[in-house]
């Protein structure tokens, strides 16, 4: 070891597992700009060109190229694959042996790796389906499990999303620990926690539990080893040089996608690690700059490639085939110094270099405290791109430390400290629907909460109805975290990710990520209730499919308090119903306030509601007003969300901003200055995240009747980003239908 750290200043890193210490006590800080930054040399140009040739093709051929259906996706089921060949690939690994080749990981459930292939012309091999006759997946573990109520609230579309029949995903291994420390190491400490463990006197449900998860994370950790054999390369030992720290932590990426195909499968928090090698290589006179960025941008082109085998529910679901490979850059560390390096910007620069892209899922960690030059230049890169998105380190710091990365779209977690069971979200608006008609749903009329008293036909008064649907959150509340420990008690047994986990320490803190959908809808309509005259409307059978709405109320997202502070106040009461229930293995609860995409099919869920949207109408995306009601410009907009209170939404208050060009200002140098202020305006009230399009409405629009237009078109959605011509024409309408501000 002492070989591979030569110049490395020495700190606790060396004689225990502290990815962090090392970082802080070697990185470079960069207060300088971009000017240094280089262009793609031929060879990434070459190997882009056969990359979007094959993007093309698997456009063509209806969004998936190729499935292997004749064997389990695994570590080491598939032999070497290159985007092109092996000595002109520089960092290599593929999920199977071919670029955009899928594989079937049938392990979360068989009948979906069954309706994944045949959604695609493929057929699942019988030897497969053979063998899963005699196992017992997730998925069905789940369903044996699952009460009555519960399967009735998940087709009611009450609860959506739960990973109950897919791989659960939001889980970050700490890939670096495998650059710095080799395999043999990281081995050798897994089996000592294993050892320590088995000397307890009283071996209980937990420390069972805990050991035969260790057995099977030390069995994948030597897996992994035989991946990188393959390639030619022994992971066995620490990395020495850039090249060998890309490639190893990439190993252990590459490991944990092919093991499992999770929603949201995110990388970490890698650039500044990253950066220390190739400063020391760049000094040592072994690397020029642009190698360097050569480096960065062969190992983004092999991410762009993270492909998984999902079926059409899913991709209604999450649109747009996201893998959400979430790279988290800058930040500042808890003594109060930037983490801004020249990889940082290395990394921003792929978007130039290898044109622009949803994946990775770029999350810059913006701070008060970052060097201007860097704001400039991420701000100059949304403008150009709309492919990154910001959230707020002063805020995450606080709670989560200095090393920390985001899992997903917008989940915060301690690298290799923390992990999460991923739950998706509850629909508020409809429970808002339930509580005015008892307990029923408002589409299908079937009772599926208690029964209660249905409001009658005449004016609402908003105390009743405020008391009513705290009742029926305090029922959902229950139901949601009981579905979540069946769920993720059954993933563990059936579906457990054993490189990922086995990245974490042994100790490791466990977050249960709870999320809400129909937030401003139930906010207006709780609006509506108290400042206007609301009347429901019964159909013939009694339940209320309508409401007549006289007068005008205050609507979200226009800085007024009196329509804004009931959204605080109601997700601060959810939460703390939440944490009423306990979670599986003891999870500290969490709640997002996120819709991925899954905004238009949770309004196809929801009959009408007291805010006068109609019945089937997209919700908006996460914590965003609804579609043209914050009408008093982009910064009354953003204050309104900035209200929310991150302490009781740590897992995410996700925030979809759409500016046209010239709201911003008159020139390039203007808007970025603009748009810089405006990021420093809003985190600095401790609102959480953003996601920043600046673009047009007509350009979407000539997108979605002529693709050819705009082929690589990227805008930020709910949390991540998406090539717009691979989301559905609804999704397209309904994202076309969001508010641009035209005006700050």
């Amino acid at each position: 070891m002492k070989e591979a750290w030569k110049n490395f200043k020495e700190g606790v890193w060396c004689d225990d597992i502290n990815v962090s210490n090392f970082i802080k006590l070697n990185y470079t800080a960069y207060d300088g700009d971009s000017s240094f930054l280089k262009g793609p040399t031929l060879r990434t140009q070459r190997e882009m060109a056969r990359v979007n040739s094959l993007l093309v093709e698997e456009q063509k051929k209806g969004g998936v190229l190729d499935v292997d259906t004749s064997r389990v996706l695994t570590i080491l089921s598939h032999g070497p694959g290159y985007v092109v060949d092996k000595d002109t690939d520089i960092i290599v690994g593929l999920q199977t042996d071919e670029p955009l080749k899928r594989g079937v990981s049938p392990f979360a459930g068989i009948r979906s790796s069954i309706q994944a292939c045949n959604a695609y012309g493929y057929e699942l091999s019988d030897k497969i389906k053979d063998e899963f006759i005699y196992r017992t997946t997730h998925n069905t573990g789940v369903f044996r499990a699952y009460t009555d109520t519960m399967r009735k609230a998940r087709h009611a579309g009450i609860l959506t999303g739960l990973p109950d029949a897919y791989a659960r995903g939001r889980i970050i291994g700490d890939y670096r620990r495998i650059a710095l420390y080799g395999m043999d190491f990281l081995i050798e400490q897994k089996q000592k926690d294993k050892d320590e463990l088995s000397q307890k006197e009283y071996l209980d449900e937990e420390t069972i539990h805990l050991l035969e998860d260790l057995a099977k994370q030390i069995e994948f950790m030597n897996q992994l080893k035989g991946l990188a054999l393959s390639y030619g390369y022994d992971i066995s030992k620490p990395a020495t040089n850039a090249f060998e720290a890309i490639q190893w932590l990439y190993f252990g990426y590459l490991g944990a996608v092919k093991e499992q195909n999770g929603a949201a499968n995110s990388i970490g928090r890698i650039a500044e690690f990253m950066d220390i090698y190739i400063e020391r290589d760049l000094k040592a006179g072994t690397l020029t700059e642009e190698q360097a960025q050569e480096l960065i941008d062969d190992l983004v082109i092999k991410l762009r490639l993270v492909r998984h085998l999902r079926t059409p529910e899913y991709n209604d679901l999450f649109a747009g085939d996201p893998v959400w490979v979430t790279l988290a850059l800058a930040g500042i560390t808890g003594e109060g110094k930037h983490m801004v390096s020249k990889t940082s910007y290395r990394v921003l620069q792929t978007l130039y270099n290898l044109g622009s892209s949803a994946e990775p899922n770029i999350t810059v960690l913006w701070s008060e405290k970052l060097p201007e030059p860097f704001k400039k230049f991420c701000a100059k890169v949304s403008i150009d791109t709309d492919s990154i998105q910001y959230e707020n380190d002063d805020v995450m710091r606080r709670m989560y430390g200095d090393d920390y990365a985001i899992a997903c779209c917008v989940s915060a977690m301690k690298m290799g400290k923390q992990m999460q069971f991923f739950g998706a979200r509850c629909n508020l608006a409809k429970i808002l629907l339930m509580a005015l008609n008892g307990g029923k749903d408002e589409i299908a009329g079937e009772q599926i909460a208690p029964e209660g008293p249905v409001f009658e036909e005449k004016v609402l008064d908003y105390d009743e109805v405020y008391t009513a649907y705290k009742k029926y959150l305090r029922w959902l509340a229950r139901l949601y975290v009981n579905t979540m420990n069946i769920i993720h008690y059954m993933h563990d047994k059936y579906a457990y990710e054993r490189l990922m986990m086995s990245l974490h320490d042994t100790d490791v803190e466990r977050l249960m990520a709870f999320g809400v959908s129909g937030f401003s809808v139930a906010v207006d309509s709780l609006s509506a209730i108290k400042y206007a005259k609301v009347t429901p409307k019964k159909n013939e059978k009694g339940i209320i499919t309508e409401f007549d709405v006289k007068g005008d109320f205050p609507k979200y997202g226009n800085d007024d308090d009196r329509v804004d502070l009931i959204g605080k106040d109601l997700v601060e009461y959810f939460y703390k119903e939440l944490c009423k229930t306990p979670a599986y293995r003891g999870a500290k609860h969490t709640l997002s306030i996120l819709t991925i995409t899954s905004n238009v099919m949770y309004g196809r869920k929801t009959g009408s509601t007291p805010d006068g949207r109609k019945a089937g109408e997209p919700f908006a995306p996460g914590a965003n007003p609804m579609h043209g009601r914050d009408s008093e410009g982009a910064l009354a907009s953003l204050n309104s969300v900035a209200k929310l209170n991150y302490d009781c939404c740590r897992d995410g208050i996700s925030n979809t901003f759409s500016i046209t060009p010239d709201a911003l200002g008159r020139d390039d140098d203007n808007r970025v200055d603009n748009l810089v202020s405006m990021l420093d305006g809003y985190f600095e009230q401790d609102a959480h995240h953003l996601n920043v399009n600046v673009l047009n409405r007509e350009k979407l629009i000539a997108a979605m009747n002529d693709p050819t237009l705009y082929p690589s078109l990227t805008i930020r959605v709910s949390g991540y980003a998406v090539n717009f011509n691979k989301l559905t024409r609804d999704k397209q309408e309904e994202v076309i239908a969001r508010t641009f501000h035209k005006a700050m």
